[in-house]
């Protein structure tokens, strides 16, 4: 593998600022999965903490550098789970924290950024006009921009599953990792590559939301004018090159999966395992149901990063198919 800009022991490191309360998550394999998905299936559980989402590993490690250098305020754009992480890491160290969003962002996801005591700012449009919108937030006020992805930090956070995962020395072959702004992806990926080599590395991304892995695939960046996905978490239409160039280098496949197989996952993760997720959460089910065939045989590992959802459209999203 080539040098990527994460370093093994600057994510070691990390781990030992993040809350207890993020870390050890857990692993097991979920046989009541495996009928319906022809393979061996084991669940990183990354909900199972107060923001429901892996993205407080990364916040802490912001916030814990941002109180030692005496900052007082941050700022970010967040389609939701980033928001909701930086106001808890922000909050337990006394840091102002202003999150802008879309207005057309999951309900549930802003009200816990306000109910966390995030001063949130909506914009009239979609994620890409947010971050333009924390931007000039954190130049006109002189505070931290968090940018998720590109601020190594962050992929530092999501870095330490990696290294859960390689400690447990389970038998899996095939880690499945949802692919949004690529933080999980680079940073699970680049201690998967490091220390248990052999393990490929699937990126999942929605059909309706493909910028990263058509990137990937092209091997340059490639943008999109619009997204159209009820995965919100991973609805990105701008790869950052840098984040670009550390997938291009532990990724070992990126697919592109359909709305229907998405909700099918949501289903079987219900159903079968008893977890309620967002859309993102069930990209990798996703792909499995896409690709028996290839997946025959194996043990694969699927990261359920989040479970922040609305619970109305989760309602119809997963509700039994009418009978004939």
């Amino acid at each position: 593998m080539g040098h990527t800009r994460l370093d093994t022991a600057g994510i070691r490191a990390a781990r030992q600022v993040i809350d207890p309360v993020f870390l050890g998550t857990p692993l097991y394999r979920c046989e009541a999965l495996e009928p319906a998905l022809g393979c061996a299936v084991s669940v990183k559980l990354e909900t199972a903490n107060p923001v429901r989402s892996f993205k407080g590993r990364g916040t802490e490690v912001i916030a814990s550098l941002l109180a030692d250098n005496g900052s007082r305020a941050a700022v970010c754009a967040s389609a939701g789970n980033l928001g909701q992480a930086l106001a808890w890491s922000g909050r337990g160290r006394g840091l102002d924290i202003t999150v802008v969003a879309s207005r057309f962002a999951t309900r549930t996801k802003l009200d816990r950024i306000r109910a966390l005591g995030a001063r949130l700012e909506l914009v009239d449009g979609d994620h890409e006009l947010a971050r333009e919108r924390a931007a000039a937030v954190a130049r006109h006020d002189g505070i931290r921009l968090v940018e998720d992805s590109l601020d190594i930090e962050t992929c530092e956070g999501a870095a330490t599953i990696g290294l859960e995962l390689v400690d447990t020395a389970p038998q899996f072959d095939t880690v499945l990792i949802a692919l949004g702004g690529g933080a999980l992806a680079t940073g699970v990926g680049h201690v998967l590559k490091e220390l248990a080599p052999d393990v490929e590395v699937i990126c999942v991304q929605p059909l309706g939301a493909p910028a990263l892995t058509l990137s990937w695939r092209a091997r340059r960046v490639v943008t999109t004018d619009l997204t159209d996905t009820i995965a919100d978490g991973v609805a990105g239409r701008y790869p950052v090159p840098a984040v670009l160039d550390d997938l291009l280098l532990v990724a070992d496949d990126a697919v592109l999966v359909q709305e229907a197989s998405i909700i099918a996952g949501m289903r079987l993760l219900l159903d079968h395992a008893g977890l309620v997720v967002e859309p993102s959460a069930a990209l990798g089910i996703a792909a499995i149901l896409e690709d028996r065939d290839r997946f025959a045989g194996r043990h694969v590992v699927t990261i359920v990063c989040g479970g922040n959802v609305d619970m109305d459209a989760y309602r119809r999203w997963t509700a039994p198919a009418p009978g004939p």
